[in-house]
């Protein structure tokens, strides 16, 4: 059951249309919130707010935020937006938005009978913070590109909850957004997967998409039970429709923990289980003691044999994104402290463009 607290704004530390940030007093002490205005409305010191404290109180990696829920002061959300897709249907948080694909949007006739992104590649990871190197990679190897981002609904619904986002559309590094499922707030809303990558391909003219959830990835220890094995079932839906999919591997030579040493068992997994089509899987240039882990890894695996396995060097897109001034973190590591991981997602960026 979630924790629900009633406390009292403070002050609000920033407000934009899709996200508002304030100190709340609960119980005597100040924490640091979130809240989304279209849900809640607008914010001013003093009002009393309710807010859910779940992830402080478990001490989740929620960026040790609470998040508003309501203003008991205030005049509440805006009215009824456009559109009738409901996305986190059934729950007090369900909204409206104007799906892409619906009968009242502009696009649905172009939508309505497509399925097809016409051999376009899609560049698939399973961790938010690798989107950063892929469009960099993408956007070093053909800086022309148009560079769609798909967030899927495996880990944050609210795209506005990343702040990677803000800062990539800062760098000319994403040109458009769409979020699928009952992810929302992209530039674009879709019902699920598959119409989130034709949506990018026809109306958000992608040259090349890349599909991930947002923040916030899950696991549990246990073979199955990790939001990243939707990267294998990402993979098949660009295959059904036509498109060249490709893999960005978790790789990591830091984490302590042996299910994630070298490429991780989610990105093994996936590829072995979950894909059942064929695709392409990026290993970056690494120093040999690290290739000679990770082509034994995807050997053992079976990867090397189910799929196209290439190597593509990535630098290129770390130095598009300390040009650019994104500086991406993964569970706290900086791309000094782990460079493997993102020197893949550039690599599979990379090797997206020169397709």
């Amino acid at each position: 059951m979630g924790a629900f607290k009633e406390g009292e704004v403070v002050g609000v530390v920033e407000e934009g249309d899709d996200i508002v940030r304030a100190t709340v007093s609960v119980g005597g002490s100040e924490i640091a919130t979130v809240g989304y205005p279209f849900m809640l409305g607008r914010l001013r010191p003093g009002d009393r707010v309710v807010v859910n404290t779940t992830g402080l109180d478990l001490d989740l990696g929620t960026g040790g935020a609470g998040f508003i829920l309501w203003n008991l002061d205030g005049p509440g959300p805006p009215g009824p937006r456009d559109g009738h897709i409901v996305k986190l249907r059934y729950t007090p948080w369900q909204t409206e938005v104007a799906a892409v694909e619906a009968q009242e949007s502009r696009h649905h006739q172009r939508l309505a009978e497509l399925e097809t992104i016409d051999g376009r590649p899609v560049v698939v990871a399973s961790l938010h913070s690798q989107v950063a190197a892929i469009a960099a990679g993408v956007k070093a190897q053909n800086p022309k590109a148009r560079v769609g981002y798909l967030m899927t609904d495996g880990g944050a619904l609210p795209l506005a909850w990343s702040n990677l986002l803000r800062e990539l559309r800062r760098a000319n590094l994403i040109d458009v957004s769409c979020t699928c499922g009952h992810a929302f707030g992209g530039d674009l809303e879709a019902v699920n997967v598959f119409s989130g990558l034709a949506a990018l391909r026809a109306v958000g003219e992608a040259d090349v998409t890349i599909a991930a959830m947002g923040p916030g990835v899950v696991g549990t220890g246990s073979a199955l039970g990790f939001t990243g094995m939707e990267q294998g079932q990402v993979l098949d839906a660009v295959a059904a429709l036509g498109g060249t999919g490709i893999a960005a591997l978790r790789i990591s030579f830091a984490d302590p923990r042996a299910r994630h040493h070298g490429v991780s068992h989610h990105s093994l997994t996936a590829l072995r289980l979950a894909a059942r089509e064929r695709a392409t899987v990026v290993v970056p240039e690494l120093p040999d003691d690290q290739d000679v882990v990770v082509r034994q890894q995807l050997q053992e695996a079976g990867i090397s044999d189910r799929h196209q396995v290439v190597t593509v060097a990535g630098t290129a897109g770390l130095s598009t994104l300390e040009q650019r001034g994104v500086h991406p973190t993964s569970m706290g590591r900086s791309v000094d402290q782990l460079p493997e991981l993102f020197l893949a997602g550039a690599a599979a960026g990379g090797h997206a463009a020169s397709l």
